[in-house]
């Protein structure tokens, strides 16, 4: 339940519920056990605390680690009651505040200082991230809220969020409040120009979580019964984000785990074929400084860097038996899907009709109301 509010110039979305977003010390319990959600601000992060992490999932939960549509990572099927997962996160560094560490929302250009762009951003975001954690009054934020840093090529500000910096040119750029530009803000003063607007938004919110609703994508015909095939109708779209493969005029590889699914062992691969990775909006993975042959080592341990695969057009939410709400594992079928070669434009699968994890650009929302029956 919600009502509307408007505070300075723009209006928000008030939520009559408690932001129950997941982070690493709020667990989320589902069906299969507690979830953490680890915060990668720029959805930087380097190979060691890679290795961190993969020993996270295999000796305190179950095995895996999912990239999220906010360049996050999840874990699952850990124990509420177990202190070691915050303690190992925060000993390599992935949890500079326990205070903030759910408003550590922050997007940016994943190929900023790669390649293409108006500006870098990736100090900006460092910077981003500090200049949160030192504000007391937004731990308030909401795990919902989400800032971002759009290098000028229009990528990240396609994910609706809240806050946005976007350079205009090397030198220049703008804020953007809900999607809106409000100023002109040249790239020293951005930092503080989020910050400062973020103040604002809860001095004004009245218990909003967001500058405006989140977008859900087309809603699916409840008389459809079709098996998830999205190989026609909807609104065709491609694969979001940087295509796969090594990036051109750059020593910079981009890979995909099928499903945004990486298990610990995969991580391991990935930590060792780059010394960092940037995580993105999109389940794909950027290793600026990919090392020679990193390719084949990649594709030998599961992940997808041919650009013509399918597999970065489809993701899906946890689905059975991880989620009791669930009335199919969607997975599985997105699996299938996959292997049949059903799917040729950008698809969600979503167990129930609360389609967690829907991408935010134009896709087909393939909804479960039955096992193996999808409606879109």
């Amino acid at each position: 339940m919600a009502r509307a509010a408007t505070t300075g110039a723009y209006s928000v979305a008030v939520s009559l519920r408690p932001d129950a977003c997941p982070g690493v010390f709020a667990l989320h319990d589902a069906a299969d056990g507690a979830l953490a959600r680890v915060r990668l601000p720029g959805g930087a992060i380097d190979a060691a605390a890679l290795q961190v992490v993969a020993g996270c999932a295999e000796d305190l939960g179950d095995g895996a680690v999912h990239l999220t549509s906010r360049g996050n990572l999840q874990l699952r099927g850990l124990r509420r009651d177990d202190p070691r997962l915050a303690a190992r996160l925060a000993a390599a560094g992935l949890l500079p505040s326990t205070t903030h560490e759910r408003a550590r929302n922050v997007l940016a250009s994943p190929l900023s200082g790669i390649a293409g762009g108006l500006a870098d951003v990736r100090d900006l975001a460092r910077e981003l991230d500090r200049g949160l954690c030192a504000r007391p009054a937004l731990a308030a934020l909401s795990g919902r809220f989400l800032f971002a840093l759009d290098d000028g090529r229009g990528d990240v500000i396609q994910e609706e969020p809240d806050l946005c910096w976007q350079a205009v040119a090397p030198d220049d750029g703008r804020l953007l409040v809900a999607g809106e530009p409000v100023a002109r803000v040249p790239p020293p003063r951005a930092v503080t120009a989020l910050l400062d607007a973020a103040e604002e938004f809860l001095a004004g919110a009245d218990g909003a979580w967001r500058t405006r609703p989140a977008a859900h994508g087309t809603a699916p015909s409840a008389g459809d019964t079709s098996p998830p095939d999205a190989s026609g109708g909807g609104r065709p779209a491609g694969p979001a984000g940087p295509p796969l493969g090594w990036v051109p005029g750059a020593e910079a590889l981009v890979c995909a785990p099928v499903l945004g699914e990486v298990s610990a062992a995969q991580l391991r691969v990935l930590a060792g074929a780059a010394p960092r990775a940037v995580v993105t909006p999109w389940r794909t993975v950027v290793l600026p400084g990919a090392r020679a042959g990193a390719d084949a080592q990649l594709v030998a341990a599961g992940f997808v860097v041919d650009p013509a695969s399918p597999v970065p057009l489809v993701s899906a939410c946890a689905g059975r038996p991880g989620c009791v709400k669930a009335l199919a594992d969607v997975r599985a079928d997105a699996h299938a899907g996959l292997a049949a070669g059903r799917f040729t434009e950008r698809v969600h699968l979503s167990g129930c009709a609360r389609r967690c994890g829907s991408p935010r650009g134009p896709h087909r929302a393939l909804v479960a109301h039955a096992e193996g029956q999808y409606a879109g």
